[in-house]
């Protein structure tokens, strides 16, 4: 393990440990069953100061099975976790696995609400969640005042953040948001989430989150505009299924406008391909999700009839992330930690780019854990082939 500097950490006797005044702790685990996995994991954070335990799940495990071993395993401690496309833990990109952070009592104080039917979720659901959540939030964490932020994982298959972070953002006026969909390895069939000792699919889960450590909420990406311009003009926005691309078929216009063969649209090439929307001045990314039988083209973002999508260009992924982090670290004073919240087709795209090692370093210099996502979440944005996360300080000197 690491400390912010990336040096290695040993304590008195010589083993790797945490630096004393890291903000959590980090377990995890490839063991094939989730009852192994689980012990392995609770046994790792035996004798830590746990206070809440945020998991990030393999979509190889039966969410059944994790909630069944986390009851005999970690009883009596507060969790919460969804599905991914990929985990990141301390050496990195990882998958099949599952990675436990663990946040301290005297650090942060976290409570969480499942969104049990996220088909149904409105404007009253999200008022009456986020005030009983701040009913239930203590004021202070031992005895500190600190900052709140709210973390989303939605399921990645539900077709409706951007009306559930409407939802949301409302009823958390200026407490900052960030989080990400819950995946299943490209599987696109069955994601989960797991809260209070149950499994839900259709669902979701917020946290709030109130902590004495400085943090920053912030996204990464890479890309900038064109003048190539893709206007939907036949759409199913229930869906999120574009026909038709400035009155052509969607496959042969987009293929057109990014100058690929029509027959080598995969998934690898919507990943290097993702296009730009712009909301307020700024743009934001949205991405293909699959190419389908019938030549339509599937987003991971709402998409509707005469929207104007704007052909990106990308610049180096790795360069824009590393900048961040770096502009993060000097505004902290150093980074401790960052959870993050990291688009499935990011990856793939440093796989087909030869940057995986790249990221897999920055990682872990800078500490980030997290998983690979179905979409990110940022406020009151769904976004896709976007970094979100809350990057965290060190511990304030009078704390």
């Amino acid at each position: 393990m690491m400390n912010a500097s990336g040096a290695l950490y040993a304590d008195e006797a010589g083993v790797l440990a945490w630096p004393p005044d890291a903000g959590i702790a980090v377990a995890a685990s490839s063991a094939a069953r989730a009852e192994d996995a689980i012990e392995e994991i609770a046994r790792d954070l035996t004798g830590r100061d746990v206070g809440f335990v945020v998991f990030f799940i393999s979509s190889h495990y039966q969410p059944e099975d994790i909630v069944a071993a986390l009851a005999r395993h970690l009883p009596g401690v507060q969790h919460a976790g969804c599905s991914t496309a990929g985990e990141i833990g301390r050496n990195g990109p990882t998958d099949s696995s599952i990675v436990a952070m663990a946040f301290p009592r005297r650090d942060f104080a976290i409570v969480a609400a499942p969104l049990a039917s996220l088909k149904d979720f409105g404007i009253e659901h999200g008022s009456k969640l986020v005030a009983d959540l701040r009913r239930r939030l203590a004021p202070t964490v031992g005895g500190i005042a600190g900052d709140l932020f709210a973390v989303t994982m939605l399921d990645g298959l539900c077709q409706r953040e951007e009306l559930v972070l409407a939802a949301l953002q409302g009823a958390l006026d200026d407490i900052p948001l960030v989080g990400g969909s819950s995946g299943d390895d490209l599987a696109f069939r069955d994601t989960f989430v797991v809260a209070d000792g149950k499994a839900l699919r259709e669902a979701g889960i917020l946290l709030l989150i109130r902590s004495t450590r400085p943090f920053r909420v912030f996204k990464s990406d890479h890309f900038e505009p064109t003048a190539k311009k893709l206007v939907v003009t036949a759409c199913d926005p229930d869906a999120r299924l574009v026909t038709e691309f400035n009155a052509e078929p969607a496959k042969k216009a987009f293929a057109e406008a990014v100058g690929i063969n029509p027959a080598s649209l995969d998934g690898t090439a919507f990943a290097a391909h993702p296009l730009l929307v712009r909301v307020g001045g700024e743009y934001y990314c949205r991405s293909i999700q699959k190419m389908n039988a019938d030549d339509s083209l599937s987003f991971y973002c709402a998409i509707d009839n005469g929207v104007v999508l704007t052909v990106a260009r990308p610049n180096n992924m790795t360069e824009a992330l590393e900048t961040v982090l770096l502009a993060l670290d000097e505004d902290l004073g150093g980074l401790d930690f960052v959870l993050g919240f990291d688009c499935i087709h990011r990856r793939l795209e440093a796989e087909t780019r030869q940057e995986k090692q790249r990221i897999a370093d920055i990682y872990r210099r800078f500490r980030v854990f997290g998983f690979y996502t179905y979409g990110e979440q940022l406020n009151a944005m769904h976004l896709n082939h976007t970094f979100t996360g809350v990057a965290f300080g060190h511990r304030q000197p009078d704390r």
